[in-house]
């Protein structure tokens, strides 16, 4: 297959497609009727758990056979079923780690291009031009498992880039990254599109970022139906108030749902230099952290984490943020330096928090991966949420008066039932912090807690976190989400580039 074929722009066509997932009560889409032209840009909008990445996967034909879940109607690429047209299109998903699939940055952007045939000649030069599109700046022989979360976004959207697909379909393609790395990525993007004309499909919830690209928005209802079509500015000015009330970001949109009783000039616990009167529930004082043991992605760092705060850290992609967490929560050894815990905290544990049992900390800290499927154990949503619960023998009784509550609180009660793996992006997210809050612990770590939610359900995410950290907990949170940050931080920890320096300032 040649790359020229590749690089003509392909007509997308839905007729009445619909797909349910074997353990899921309801379709995850609909009645889906949808023409999109060759060449047209379109955003694809709606409420968390709508059907939008459901409806690129079936696109780019990788939604499983008949034992995972049931299509009808039609969902054609250039009139061919799009299951037999895989050729023709490029998906970039939420997840990157289910994407890379080589051990090295070039030989993973590669993959795609030796499987098309692409002449050898020409891929070396496709890999370094990916590469440079999306602004990720790395050794060739670089390790993929060595990258942060926003450097694999990255990398996988370097790979679609390369293969020059006649239709790109990009699944939040900026949600993990940096406000630098989101412009980028999405100039990548516009660049690649001007260049070769292909059709782009982008789902996003933060609608202002891609506006500049896009000259065609869908959205979708909660069925998964289209409940608006049309010209962006047509669509965003005329249907705005029904929008909102979906749940869709419209621009100016991150201020007004900001929580009535936190303002950012409210948020000023801790962060104004007065010593706190209780001491620190973790205290790193010369902290070096790594994820390999041996090397050190940062060192010399001094955190405290109070009771009754939140902490967001912030930073570019790459500057250590994750691990950093996960060596707070007592999930990696530190490299160097102390941490800390409380009395309070350790309550009768022994040592630094890396040395507790999981039993220690289920109650002690608790830790919401960056990636949700990393934490998932159980067959359903409603066992997922009873995980914790269980381990600290709770109660039946007690076990459902927290379950409950947060079934309902984020809108997972209709999925109960249903395989936590066959979840939305964003419904991924809210199950992973719902399973940490089950366990009440006393200090939560969250990595990118808001990363897929519409505004509907980020403000029922601010809402809980705030009701935890306002009942003693301390929170670290990793974040790109600054709504969030103004919203609900007493202090922010900003880390700088590897080489850079860090440091506590106020909100």
């Amino acid at each position: 297959m040649s790359g020229d074929r590749l690089q003509r722009p392909a007509r997308i066509d839905a007729q009445g497609w619909a797909w349910r997932h074997g353990s899921r009560a309801r379709p995850a889409v609909e009645g889906l009727d949808l023409v999109i032209e060759p060449g047209e840009r379109v955003l694809l909008l709606g409420p968390s758990g709508s059907g939008k990445s459901t409806i690129l996967h079936g696109l780019a034909g990788v939604l499983g056979d008949d034992e995972e879940g049931e299509a009808t109607g039609r969902l054609l690429i250039d009139g061919a079923d799009a299951s037999a047209a895989r050729g023709r299109t490029g998906l970039v998903l939420q997840d990157p780690d289910a994407q890379l699939v080589m051990a090295r940055v070039a030989d993973d952007v590669a993959f795609g291009l030796e499987n098309l045939g692409v002449p050898r000649p020409e891929i070396g030069p496709r890999v370094r031009a990916a590469l440079a599109a999306v602004g990720l700046d790395l050794a060739p022989d670089r390790s993929t498992a060595a990258l942060s979360g926003g450097q694999r976004q990255r990398l996988a959207l370097a790979g679609v880039i390369a293969m020059r697909p006649g239709v790109l379909l990009l699944d939040e393609p900026t949600a993990n990254l940096d406000p630098e790395g989101v412009l980028e990525v999405r100039d990548a993007v516009a660049r690649v599109v001007r260049e070769t004309g292909a059709t782009l499909v982008v789902v996003e919830h933060r609608v202002p970022i891609w506006l500049p690209v896009v000259d065609r928005v869908v959205v979708l209802g909660r069925d998964g139906g289209v409940i608006a079509d049309g010209p962006a500015d047509v669509v965003l000015q005329r249907r705005a108030s029904e929008l909102r009330a979906a749940g869709v970001w419209l621009p100016g949109d991150e201020a007004a749902v900001m929580p009535a009783a936190v303002t950012p000039a409210a948020v000023t616990s801790r962060a104004d230099g007065v010593p706190a009167a209780e001491p620190a529930l973790l205290r790193a004082r010369g902290l070096a952290v790594a994820r390999v043991p041996g090397r050190p992605v940062r060192t010399d760092l001094d955190v405290d984490l109070h009771e009754a705060s939140l902490l967001a850290v912030t930073g570019p992609n790459g500057a250590g943020k994750s691990t950093l967490a996960l060596t707070m929560a007592g999930l990696l050894r530190p490299e160097g330096g102390s941490l800390e815990a409380s009395a309070r905290l350790a309550d009768g544990a022994a040592g630094e928090p890396w040395r507790w049992k999981s039993r220690q900390l289920l109650t002690r800290i608790g830790t919401v991966f960056q990636n949700p499927e990393h934490q998932f154990l159980a067959g359903s949503v409603r066992a997922e949420l009873e995980v914790g619960p269980r381990a600290l023998r709770l109660r039946p009784a007690e076990i459902r008066d927290r379950v409950e509550p947060l079934l309902e609180a984020l809108r997972l009660a209709p999925l109960a039932g249903a395989n936590p793996f066959t979840l939305s992006g964003g419904e991924k997210r809210r199950l992973s912090v719902a399973t940490a809050l089950a366990t009440r612990p006393r200090v939560l770590v969250l990595d990118e807690p808001t990363f897929g939610q519409d505004a509907v359900t980020w403000r029922e995410l601010v809402r809980l976190m705030r009701e935890l950290r306002d009942t003693g907990a301390g929170i670290i949170a990793v974040t790109h989400d600054d709504a969030f940050v103004r919203a609900l931080a007493d202090a922010r920890f900003a880390l700088g580039h590897p080489v850079g320096a860090s440091s506590e300032i106020r909100v």
